[in-house]
């Protein structure tokens, strides 16, 4: 059964604690499960049986000879095909459609791990949508700036049922991307997470995970903008504020050498 359409209300509804602020939203309980059976059905979101993203799958992984590898060829067409962009945080639901992100040439790590989970279902893949909080040490010093901070709440992944396991897959860094921050690109083979490296090639400090949110059957859309709205406000919303009208070279489709 598909979930239920996003009614667009990003208001906290969460009662104040004796400190002054608002608790945490509650991720969605129902939207939980370590079934396989239960993570292969299309959804709002992850809208497996939409035409393009079946066209989308049986494309990239025509001719592969097994779930390993049709995982594998999923991971890096979703990585490189989908630019990743910082900038594009919204709270329109159908940003966040696997059969939208299709038609995009860039994305944030959420709509992009939503893509790779819908992708995996066309092909029998079970799949769920992750998140984490992590500890970015190469961010650009504009993003840092407007963000205020190097914690990324609800970074977003997939995982992906596969040799009877569930396995953690990061797509959000596409080659380009990983050039301009002397970062190896992460490369996913279906036996093993593929999740952020901790150094990049000079051994400086990439990535930190902080903590684990939960792995979700649909995207939990309501939660997610809830959880940014408690942790950042408005100013990441590109729909809200006009985050991304001031050029980041870091993040733009050509790197600034070639300008």
């Amino acid at each position: 059964m598909r979930s239920p359409p996003y009614d667009g209300n990003v208001r906290s509804t969460q009662p104040l604690t004796d400190s002054g602020k608002a608790p945490e939203p509650e991720p969605p309980a129902n939207l939980q499960s370590d079934d396989p059976g239960a993570c292969l059905e299309p959804t709002g979101f992850i809208d497996a049986d939409h035409p393009a993203v079946v066209q989308f799958a049986r494309e990239v992984t025509t001719g592969a000879s097994g779930d390993e590898e049709r995982a594998a060829l999923l991971f890096r067409a979703v990585r490189d095909r989908v630019r990743y962009d910082p900038y594009s945080v919204t709270t329109d639901p159908e940003d966040y459609r696997a059969s939208t992100i299709t038609g995009r040439s860039a994305a944030y790590c959420v709509p992009k791990a939503v893509l790779l989970a819908g992708a995996a279902r066309a092909v029998g893949i079970p799949s769920r949508v992750g998140f984490a909080d992590v500890r970015n040490h190469l961010q650009s010093e504009r993003l840092r700036e407007e963000m205020g901070t190097d914690l990324f709440i609800c970074h977003g992944f997939t995982e992906l049922y596969l040799g009877e396991r569930w396995l953690k897959a990061t797509p959000t860094f596409n080659v380009e991307l990983c050039d301009r921050f002397g970062v190896e690109p992460l490369d996913f083979d279906g036996t093993a997470d593929a999740l952020f490296h901790e150094f990049d090639a000079t051994g400086r400090r990439h990535m930190d995970y902080v903590s684990y949110r939960g792995a979700f059957t649909d995207l939990p859309l309501v939660w997610l903008v809830a959880m940014l709205l408690h942790h950042y406000g408005t100013r990441l919303f590109s729909d809200a504020t006009g985050l991304g009208s001031r050029p980041d070279t870091m993040f733009d489709p050509e790197p600034p050498s070639t300008r």
